[in-house]
């Protein structure tokens, strides 16, 4: 398979190894051949680490609305951890229950960036923008009903965002804002 391949030239040239979008067969296929692999399932995520990296100092931290949006928001942390970045989960924080939010804000406001995963309207990272003064990272999921439009909706939503600071990345990419979080804590090192 493809995948195992490819994880294996990775490796031999010293590298560690994210593979994003990976079915359980790419998993097994995976696991057979490295033994020390391991799979994310409900990021849908192989990571292999040959050398971790160390940690930076700082945090990323990673809000999620809904437990639905939990699968695009496990691929950022851990895009972004193994990219050697702390990084601190929230979940079920979405603006259905702000109160769970605000119990949280004082740690969320600590962290050197915030990826903020929403589906529905989207209206999470425009909240959270308001409460922090720190980079946020917009994802928009397809999770939704009704007129969500496969997450067309929230991206519009974050899109439109009134709260400064919000950069947003495609539907679903969780990988993308994992690794822009993970550049934007490199920049605090300096």
């Amino acid at each position: 398979m493809q995948v195992a391949g490819i994880a294996a030239k990775l490796l031999d040239h010293g590298q560690n190894v994210l593979a994003t979008r990976v079915t359980p067969e790419h998993a097994r296929a995976v696991k057979k051949k490295f033994k020390h692999a391991i799979y994310h399932e409900m990021a849908r995520c192989i990571t292999i680490e040959k050398k971790p990296l160390p940690k930076r100092p700082g945090t990323i931290a990673v809000a999620c609305a809904g437990t639905s949006d939990l699968p695009v928001a496990e691929e950022a942390a851990i895009t972004a951890d193994i990219m050697g970045n702390n990084v601190e989960r929230f979940c079920d924080v979405g603006v259905a229950g702000v109160h769970r939010l605000l119990n949280r804000i004082e740690t969320i406001r600590s962290a050197n960036v915030v990826i903020v995963v929403a589906g529905m309207e989207g209206a999470l990272p425009s909240v959270v923008a308001g409460l922090v003064s720190k980079p946020v990272i917009a994802v928009p999921t397809s999770v939704g009903y009704g007129a969500s439009f496969g997450g067309l909706a929230a991206l519009l939503g974050m899109l439109n965002s009134c709260g400064s600071g919000v950069t947003v990345v495609n539907i679903d990419n969780g990988f993308g804002a994992g690794y822009a979080a993970a550049q934007i804590n490199a920049l605090t090192d300096k």
